[in-house]
């Protein structure tokens, strides 16, 4: 649909240590202005404190740049508690939910699941459950069984997670079935690659990878659900960066200080950023 928008923001959690710093230290204005210059859409962050959401909000403004939040309940009440908070605020696109109660299942699962889905909307804000390792979407299976019993669940798609909790050196056609239930219900994408071993690898010029093209074909098959539905003419499909720092990226150094990275995680995202515009455009 050609009023159907694409918004790539830049997770502000993989905004820490980047390498090619030099070890400067940025300022919140000096990573606002780098995402914004290089061409994102907006930042993936957190509620800033009191003392400093006008900073941020102004910075926002200032640069043109969407904002989503990441919010992490373990309780109906725990949700409720960040959407107060969030009214607060000037703004909010989105609410990204890791939901960290990674033993519930079944019938406890899906009430609670049910019961976050319903608060958000209540409140007006659109919010995704992530899938996620140590949450309730850790298992893709158990996953798939929530989605089957409520059909309005939204979600934001991390396969990274899935990928290397199954050890998916390749996929195998059971595996892709698994993950394929899933996909309809994509509302968010969040960009990192897995090779099976670890979660994040580098995927673009001069550190390409062979697992890369499942989560291109991942990626694109979950934005073409998200655009063929009537039900979304008018929105906008959140894509978020998100390549971790350490111990999330991969370090070179002994056991210890894990500091020193092997990619550089700044031209990762450039990369990332500008293969999910490609992908938009093909899923179009």
């Amino acid at each position: 649909m050609a009023d159907q928008r694409l918004d790539v923001q830049m997770s502000w959690w993989a905004m820490d240590n980047l390498s090619h710093s030099g070890g400067e230290r940025l300022t919140v204005e000096r990573k606002v202005r780098m995402i914004a210059e290089s061409g994102f859409d907006g930042i993936n962050g957190f509620i800033p404190k009191p003392e400093e959401a006008d900073e941020w909000f102004d910075l926002l403004e200032r640069y043109g740049l969407s904002f989503s939040l990441n919010a992490y309940p373990s309780s109906m009440q725990d949700l409720a508690d960040f959407l107060k908070r969030a009214a607060t605020l000037r703004r909010a696109d989105f609410i990204n939910l890791q939901v960290m109660k990674p033993f519930a299942i079944g019938e406890e699962a899906v009430k609670l699941l049910g019961g976050l889905d319903a608060l958000a909307r209540e409140a007006g804000i659109p919010a995704f459950i992530e899938t996620h390792r140590g949450t309730v979407t850790q298992d893709l299976i158990r996953t798939a069984e929530f989605v089957e019993a409520l059909p309005d669940l939204r979600l934001t798609i991390d396969y990274s997670h899935y990928v290397v909790a199954g050890e998916l050196h390749t996929v195998s056609p059971e595996a892709e079935a698994w993950l394929g239930k899933l996909l309809p219900r994509t509302h968010s994408i969040h960009a990192r690659v897995s090779n099976g071993e670890q979660v994040q690898v580098d995927c673009g010029e001069k550190g390409e990878h062979p697992m890369l093209a499942h989560f291109v074909r991942w990626w694109r098959e979950g934005m073409r659900h998200w655009r063929a539905d009537p039900g979304n003419e008018g929105k906008t499909f959140p894509v978020v960066i998100e390549l971790g720092p350490p111990p999330y990226a991969i370090t070179s150094d002994e056991l210890g200080a894990r500091t020193q990275e092997l990619g550089d995680r700044w031209r990762q995202s450039l990369y990332l950023m500008k293969l999910v515009r490609e992908l938009w455009d093909e899923a179009g």
